[in-house]
Parts: C-alpha cells; structure tokens; sequence
C-alpha cells in the first residue's frame, strides 16, 4: 500500500480531523479558504474555524476565467489549459495563506475543493432530455494534491448529479447537520453570484428541508458594473446604486421569468440570468433606464426573488442566517428587510460561523463526511446521499 493510501487511512480512523476547505463561486472575487477541525461526524459533528481568510483574485485571474464561464461557446483549449492552471493558483493561494498562519501543510489532513463552476447545466435550461442535468467546475484536484502536498477532496458535485439531484446547491448537507435546531425554523440564506437557500424545520427532521438556488445575487449588479463602470468589478457599499430608484416596471418584467414559477428545488446560474436577459428586457421598455436605477432595482431584483421563495416556504415565522458576499450590499439588504418585515435577518456569525467563510467550511463538512462515513439518512429527504468527492493523492 502506498504511503498516501496508508495516510488517507490513518486520516479517516483519526478522532480529528484538519481540513481546509476551498470556495470560489459564480462571482469571480477571490478564494475563500477556512481552516477547520472537525470532531465526530453526522449529528455529532462538531467543527471548530480555526482561520478564515478570502484572497482577492487579480484582474488577470478573472478576466482569464470570464473568457469561459458561463460561455456556451468557450474555447475548448482554454478550458483545457485553465482546468490546470487554476488548480496551481489556487495551490499558491493555499500554501500563502497556511505560511501566514504559520500552519505546516503536513498538519493539514485534507483540503476540500469545490474548484470553478465554469458551466451550469440543468435539464430546466438546455431541455435535452437524453442528457439531464450537468454541471462543470475546474481546477484539478490531482494538480492540487501534488502542488500542495495535501491530500485533496474535489468535485464534488458530480456525486450528485449521479446521485439523481442537479449538482446544486450542495449547502443543505452542511446546513443541516451544522445548524438544524430543535425549536426554531430557520433558513441559511447564501448571496453569491446566485442566492441560494437551505430551509430547516424545526425539530432537526429531514422530511420538509428545501435546499434550493432562488434567482440572483450579485451576478447581474457585478456584471453590469463591469461593463458601464470599468474599471470597478462590483458596486462597492452600493454607492451608486444608492443614488438610483428602483424602477418598477423593469422590475415586473424581471421578475416575469419562468425560473420563479417553478417550483422547489431549482437551480440557475449566469448562464440563465445574464446581460444579455437583462439588455432583452430593457429593451422592452417605451423609456430609458439610467444607470444608477438599473442598479438599484438590480439590488430589488435580487431581494424580491429571495423574499418570494422564503413567503413560499411552509412556515411563518422563520430565522434568516445570511453569509455571501450580498450581505455587504447595504441597499440589497435594506430592500430585503423591507420585503421580510416578519423574518429576523442576521449572519451566520450567530450560529459560530463568520459569514465570509461558510460556503468553504461546508466543502470542508462534506470531506469530512466522505472519510468519516455519514449514517445521516438524507434518502428519507428524497436527497441523494452523502459521499462526494473525489481523492487525489499527493505521490
């Protein structure tokens, strides 16, 4: 047996766990990493964030991979070369972030990569029926293992696919068994790139959880400051979009999409809800829309998807835990709480977990439950079960 084979199996019998978790999402703004250690696992997990940090992406990495995403007509060689180079990026990122914390990578058990979603595919959006649902994120596990010296989850998604489900959101199997409560609803609410919900009713049981994506977050508002505002990338504090009203009629027609009337649990990504969508729709209207209010009902826009799909839930009096980068949208969160004045909003910071950090500690729960071996039994929610990742050995 090979020494790495040896390690991973030392690993999966230890009572603790180190395990550094990886995100970066549909907002191309950096790499979340979240250093974890975990003891027990299922219902008995409990974790403890032990560092967290994002590393912003440079404007090289990101107009790289926006060359690809979400691009039905990508370059297949650039897909190709990007799938290696982003794992060595993000390899570089690691061992940076590890030195500043004075953290051996041999103290390190795994890292879990979520990798880049460069394409979303669910049968909703391309309707083939011969090939359902797919999905794809890069940034090889096998190129991180090496570059690190760290044995490496990836990939995640494709367990799921497999397992019968669209590859997203994976949230609800680190929602559920980190936050679930005996007494109070709640709902984990994640504004990224795309808003996404994991609803948990109380008394911890499996029958009645949704976990479901809900429409944009940021995509939209990034996107289209990128394009009018460059160089910005993103709206920052919503200084601009404050100094705009929301613009109804836009908003009506936005929110006559189809994605919000079908019902729980959905997915979408940039490839539903891009510029393009957003330009058709303008260009419907018998008016100009300046800038600062195609921002601001971009931020209504946003809030009104996420209060629809939690007035839809089977609850009335529910907690919202945010985390995402939305939250620090001020104006997004002020038209939020407008539409949810019954719903108490705060962060995940609450339940233990820094907001900016939550998405990476779930990949990490997810690796821990794939060497720890779940009993948690997410069938009874008609959920596929919990084994995902795929290991890559250092040598």
């Amino acid at each position: 047996m090979s020494t790495s084979l040896h390690r991973l199996f030392a690993i999966a019998n230890q009572p603790v766990k180190t395990i550094v978790g990886l995100m970066s999402g549909t907002s191309l703004d950096g790499l979340d990493i979240a250093v974890c250690t975990f003891t027990g696992s299922g219902m008995h997990t409990q974790i403890q964030l032990v560092q967290h940090t994002t590393i912003p992406y440079n404007q090289h990495f990101t107009h790289t991979v926006q060359q690809i995403f979400a691009n039905r007509q990508a370059d297949l060689q650039q897909v190709c070369l990007l799938n290696k180079w982003i794992a060595e990026q993000h390899a570089q990122m690691v061992l940076n972030a590890l030195a500043q914390w004075q953290i051996a990578p041999s103290s390190i058990d795994c890292l879990a990569s979520h990798g880049q979603t460069i394409y979303h595919a669910p049968l909703a959006l391309h309707q083939q029926a011969t090939y359902g649902n797919a999905t794809l994120q890069i940034g090889d596990g096998d190129h991180l293992a090496v570059a690190t010296g760290i044995i490496t989850l990836s990939d995640f998604r494709q367990k799921h696919l497999a397992g019968g489900g669209e590859g997203a959101p994976l949230a609800l199997y680190g929602d559920y068994l980190l936050f679930s409560h005996e007494t109070e609803d709640r709902v984990l609410l994640n504004i990224g790139g795309i808003a996404n919900l994991t609803f948990l009713p109380s008394g911890k049981a499996l029958q009645g959880i949704v976990c479901t994506d809900v429409g944009p977050g940021n995509t939209l508002l990034d996107a289209y400051v990128r394009t009018h505002f460059a160089p910005l990338t993103f709206d920052a504090d919503a200084a601009i979009a404050a100094t705009g009203t929301v613009n109804h009629p836009l908003l009506q027609l936005l929110l006559q999409h189809s994605f919000f009337q079908q019902p729980f649990p959905k997915t979408t990504g940039p490839e539903l809800f891009h510029l393009t969508y957003l330009e058709q729709t303008l260009q419907q209207l018998p008016f100009t829309v300046s800038h600062a209010d195609v921002l601001a009902t971009l931020c209504m826009f946003t809030a009104a998807g996420i209060a629809q799909a939690v007035t839809n839930l089977p609850t009335e009096n529910v907690c919202i835990y945010i985390s995402g980068g939305g939250m620090h949208n001020p104006l997004l969160m002020q038209y939020l709480r407008s539409l949810l004045p019954n719903s108490r909003i705060q962060s995940t910071q609450q339940l233990g977990i820094a907001p900016d950090a939550k998405e990476a500690v779930l990949f990490a729960v997810l690796a821990n439950e794939t060497l720890s071996g779940s009993k948690v039994p997410f069938a009874l929610a008609h959920l596929p079960q919990l084994s995902m990742g795929k290991i890559s050995l250092p040598d």
